[in-house]
Formats: C-alpha cells, sequence, structure tokens
C-alpha cells in the first residue's frame, strides 16, 4: 500500500468506473497475449508454427551463420543514457519516464540473416535498446525505421519468409511466389506502396525508429492509454543516394561509427497516444496523424562497440521485457516476436562465435 507523509499531497481517486474498466481492459489484452503465445508454442496446434520453425526458415532463407542473430545479423554495439523530462509520467508510473537520467545499452542493425552482406541503402535498419531503470527493472525494445509493418501478423511474416527462399535454380527468391504472396495479403502490398513513397534517410543516424506495436501505459491512478512510440532525430535529415556508386562494403556503420566518436547522437523519445478505435492489434495500421506526441525526453548515444565484445551481444531485445506501468497491447507480433528472439539466442548462444562484420579495429575508427 502507498504511505504518504500528513504533509504530502494524496492524488485523487479516479472514478471507480474508469479504474475498473482499465483493469478489464489489461486483463483481456494479457489473456489475448498469453493465447497467442500459447498457440505460436504449438500447444493448440502442434506441428503448426513453433519459434523452432520460424528460426529455420530464417536460416534457409539467408543461410546457416553459427554465432549469429538469424534476423539483423550485422551490427554494432552502442551505449548512451535517457535524460527523462518527466512529461510521460502523466501516462505511464514506469520510472523512466519520470525526471532523471537512467543508462541505456543499444544496437544498431540491419535486418536479414547475412551478417557479411553488402550495406545497402534501402536495407530495414534496426535499433534494439535496452533501459535500466534506478529499481533495476528493464525496458527493451526492438525498432525499425519504418512507420508501419508489412505484416499483420506471425502467420503472414513467416509465409513471406517462405517465398524468400532461394530458388535452387537460381539462387534468388521465386518472382512468382512473392506476388502470389502479395495477392493473398493485400494489407502487405498496402504498406510496400506506403513506404515505397518515403524518402530514405542517408544513415543510422538521422533515421527515426519506430516501435510499431502498440502497448498499455498505465498511470499511477490505474488509468490504461494505448501507446505508440518512436525515436525522432535531433541529426538533420539527409536522402540516401539511390545510387551509391563505389562504396564500402560497411560504409552505413563506418558513417555511423565516425559520427559517434565526433560527438553524441540524440533522438527525442515520442510517445503516440491512441484514442478509442485505433487498432492495437495490427501494426499494418497507422494511427491517424492528428494523435496526441507527447515528447518524453532525449536519447543520447555516445559510446560505440563492435560486437564481438559489447555489452548488447547477449541481449534479447525482447518486447515483452517491460517495467511496471508498461503491458503488452492485444498485437499477436509481440509474443510471436519474444518467442522467436528466445530460439535465436539459445542456438546461437552454444555456437562457436564468428568475428563480427564490423570489427573492433572498426569501431576505433581504425579504417
Amino acid at each position: 500500500m502507498d504511505v504518504h507523509t500528513p504533509h504530502a499531497p494524496v492524488a485523487p481517486r479516479p472514478p471507480r468506473a474508469r479504474v475498473v474498466a482499465g483493469l478489464a481492459l489489461i486483463g483481456a489484452v494479457l489473456a489475448a497475449i498469453g493465447g497467442t503465445f500459447a498457440y505460436l508454442r504449438g500447444w493448440f496446434t502442434p506441428g503448426r508454427l513453433t519459434p523452432d520453425r520460424f528460426t529455420d526458415t530464417f536460416e534457409q532463407v539467408d543461410g546457416p551463420h553459427p554465432g549469429f542473430r538469424r534476423n539483423h545479423a550485422k551490427g554494432v554495439g552502442v551505449t548512451g543514457h535517457f535524460d527523462s523530462n518527466g512529461q510521460g509520467e502523466r501516462l505511464s508510473k514506469a520510472l523512466v519516464f519520470r525526471p532523471r537520467r537512467v543508462p541505456v545499452i543499444g544496437r544498431f542493425s540491419l535486418g536479414g540473416g547475412q551478417p557479411y552482406g553488402a550495406d545497402s541503402p534501402a536495407a530495414v535498419r534496426g535499433l534494439g535498446l535496452q533501459f535500466t531503470q534506478t529499481n533495476g527493472e528493464l525496458w527493451r525494445t526492438a525498432m525499425i525505421n519504418l512507420p508501419i509493418f508489412p505484416f499483420r501478423t506471425p502467420e503472414a511474416f513467416h509465409e513471406n519468409l517462405e517465398a524468400s527462399k532461394p530458388d535452387p535454380q537460381t539462387g534468388k527468391p521465386d518472382p512468382a511466389r512473392g506476388q502470389a504472396f502479395l495477392a493473398r495479403h493485400p494489407e502487405t502490398a498496402r504498406v510496400l506502396g506506403v513506404l515505397k513513397e518515403r524518402p530514405t534517410p542517408s544513415g543510422f543516424g538521422n533515421s527515426a525508429y519506430h516501435g510499431l506495436n502498440a502497448f498499455l501505459f498505465t498511470s499511477a491512478t490505474g488509468t490504461a492509454t494505448p501507446v505508440r512510440w518512436e525515436l525522432t532525430p535531433e541529426q538533420p535529415f539527409v536522402a540516401a543516394d539511390a545510387a551509391p556508386g563505389q562504396r564500402d562494403k560497411s560504409y552505413l556503420f563506418d558513417d555511423l561509427i565516425t559520427q559517434i566518436q565526433r560527438q553524441p547522437l540524440r533522438w527525442r523519445l515520442i510517445l503516440v497516444v491512441g484514442q478509442p478505435g485505433d487498432p492495437t492489434d495490427d501494426a499494418t495500421i497507422p494511427w491517424p496523424a492528428d494523435r496526441e506526441r507527447v515528447d518524453a525526453g532525449t536519447l543520447v548515444l555516445d559510446g560505440v562497440e563492435s560486437d564481438d565484445t559489447a555489452l548488447s551481444t547477449d541481449i534479447t531485445f525482447d518486447p515483452l521485457v517491460l517495467p511496471a506501468g508498461i503491458v503488452p497491447s492485444n498485437d499477436p507480433l509481440l509474443s510471436a516476436r519474444s518467442a522467436v528472439y528466445a530460439r535465436s539466442y539459445t542456438r546461437r548462444a552454444g555456437e562457436p562465435k564468428q568475428p563480427a562484420a564490423v570489427t573492433p579495429a572498426d569501431a576505433r575508427g581504425g579504417k
């Protein structure tokens, strides 16, 4: 129970109906997440979609690369801190939103399972973060530079992976399989059309990163609010060169390393507040542009290190590692991501470690 000093102001209690409604909403969401996780584990439909099968398919698309993540295999670790301005407190009781500084461990990456592949401006850029609160609780999030996700369900994501497998005859994906997938999933075709019209930033440092999935923030008074979040860069936008010509194989990472070693990189953490009717179970649908946006503080990244030695190497940026004050929504992708991340980690942790594509010498500016 809360204990107050005689002179401390006591927050007014919210109407009972609103508290009950908030608790009912949270209970329903947790039940949905539990059911989805059981489904993914194959408890209800043995032999269907499981973490092992999902992880196997990643390996079949990009080949086996022992010791590496099965997706976002190429990356570098970063460190820094988050300076909260206190504006997020009214939405969530999580300590990370109180006015204070908390340490952050992170990792920039490129999508796909090729740890030694060449950087491309079209590759999906990822940023995983772990915030460590003053009470030791962790908040982990894995974001990408796309504002909406192409796949609504774990099954659709896996089906796309199957369609992306290289044809044994050509060594490349069969275009007919890709077109058939899009015909079955018009929501994916719609998202790809939207993304095609967006200008691509030139690097990691001037990219925005989006959490994509919705979560429920719970305030100190028990109010539950659907929220999505994103990181908006303070570094100025520069469009990527669609035909960069002769560039080093890891030019995106080399540029990132150079920038961080020159000065810290900064992003604003923006909490996008949902309203009744906004979907919380479909990451392919953006919320309306007029939704309230709360600037919760500044992320500062000032250290960079190779995957060979970085603290982030052994972290799974599991979206269900959440502090008190944030709970999952009913988005089925969340439990799927959590389960597959865990399976991928278990496999790579038991495999021989291979040198990272971006080496410690690169991370020290050795090039």
